[in-house]
Order: C-alpha cells, then structure tokens, then sequence
C-alpha cells in the first residue's frame, strides 16, 4: 500500500480555443473517450460549454498528476469525472484504477476550477483521509 505524505497538488491549465479545435477535429470519438454522459449533458446546458469543458478536461489532468500518474499506468479518462460546478461546489467522483489509487494512498481529492474566455484551470489536492 502506497501513502501520500502530506497533500500533493495537480494543476493544469487549458487553452480554451485550442480545446475547442481539438472538439471540432475529434469528436465524438474523442468526447466518449474523454468526458462521461455526465459530464457532457451537464456542459451541453450552459452558454459557455467549451470552457466548461476545457475545466473539466483541467481537472483530470490535475487529479492524475495529483494521484502520481500522470495519465498513464492504467488511469483512464473516464476514471475521474467532475460532478457539479456552476450553482454548487464541484467534485470528483472516481472509479477504477484512479479510486484503487487513492484508496490505496489513503487520501481525497479535493478540486477547484475556474475560468476566463481564454483559459481554463483546475487544481486537484490529494489529502491524507
């Protein structure tokens, strides 16, 4: 069993026109591989769905750099996804191998996003449980 010692941070930064050039080349393939149904119906109601997105797309980042992975060893897109944001407080809700790491670390993932018209951010915080 592996363990954090003390909170170890993942952040990651996105260039929202250049994600929204990556959409428009990749999807839908792309988008099911990358975003859950959730995530996308979510990101479909409101006006600036790209940035929504590109936070999203942040925040896995953040949380496998945050997990010590990186997005390789197993970790799939779909293992992370971020539930709520806009009206209440976004969180992550894990599954597969990113949960098996984090319950083998004994920690939480703790998440914040924001963005402007330019770019999104997010900032995941593995916290010992």
């Amino acid at each position: 069993m592996s363990t954090i010692q003390g909170p170890r941070i993942g952040h990651d930064l996105v260039d929202i026109e250049r994600f929204r050039n990556a959409i428009a080349r990749r999807e839908p393939a792309w988008r099911r591989r990358v975003f859950t149904e959730g995530e996308w119906e979510a990101a479909e109601r409101r006006p600036d769905r790209d940035a929504v997105l590109a936070a999203r797309f942040a925040a896995k980042e953040a949380a496998f750099k945050a997990l010590g992975t990186g997005w390789g060893r197993g970790v799939r897109w779909l293992d992370v996804e971020v539930a709520g944001g806009g009206r209440s407080a976004p969180r992550l809700v894990l599954r597969g191998e990113a949960l098996r790491l984090a319950e083998n670390a004994g920690v939480e993932l703790q998440i914040s996003l924001s963005h402007t018209d330019e770019l999104a951010s997010a900032v995941v915080m593995a916290l010992p449980r």
